[in-house]
């Protein structure tokens, strides 16, 4: 299984990246991971709706251009489905089981994503109701992609 994480946006703080880091490490026993990072848009300040549904349709075009036909796309959005990490692992297991060899997660820019990456995803998920930076999701799906694999294989999950 390979882990592909298609975000906007590189990851600026020092903390957050030794985490990424330690569970790309982790992860290598149990899939191959790809962070592939597309560059984030300029913001200013008092945008319109306008203004910034088309920061995130430029960003959307960029995610776009590095999705795979495929993979399994999965979507985080504050507006997505909720799952346990049970339930993360036991869709790992099931996409494995149908075939699929790459599950794609999109994580959007300071805005969000566009609703053309929503609609183009197999799976909208969220994290929580709560908001979060883009670069702390990041951090957090790979936590929980790891915890996922730990949970298939039956393995205790300590830190």
């Amino acid at each position: 299984m390979k882990i592909r994480i298609i975000a906007v946006g590189k990851i600026k703080q020092d903390y957050i990246k030794r985490g990424i880091d330690e569970f790309c490490k982790r992860l290598q026993r149990y899939s191959k991971v790809d962070i592939l990072e597309v560059k984030d848009e300029k913001i200013g300040n008092n945008l319109s709706l306008s203004e910034m549904d088309q920061i995130k349709e430029k960003e959307a075009e960029k995610i776009i251009d590095k999705l795979d036909d495929r993979a399994y796309t999965i979507a985080l959005d504050p507006q997505g489905k909720p799952m346990t990490s049970e339930g993360l692992a036991k869709s790992i297991g099931n996409l494995q089981v149908k075939g699929y060899s790459t599950i794609e997660f999109i994580i959007g820019g300071a805005l969000g994503l566009h609703q053309k990456i929503r609609d183009t995803a197999d799976y909208v998920l969220t994290f929580s109701h709560m908001t979060f930076t883009h670069q702390m999701i990041r951090l957090f799906l790979l936590e929980q992609v790891y915890r996922g694999f730990k949970i298939l294989n039956d393995e205790p999950y300590h830190l």
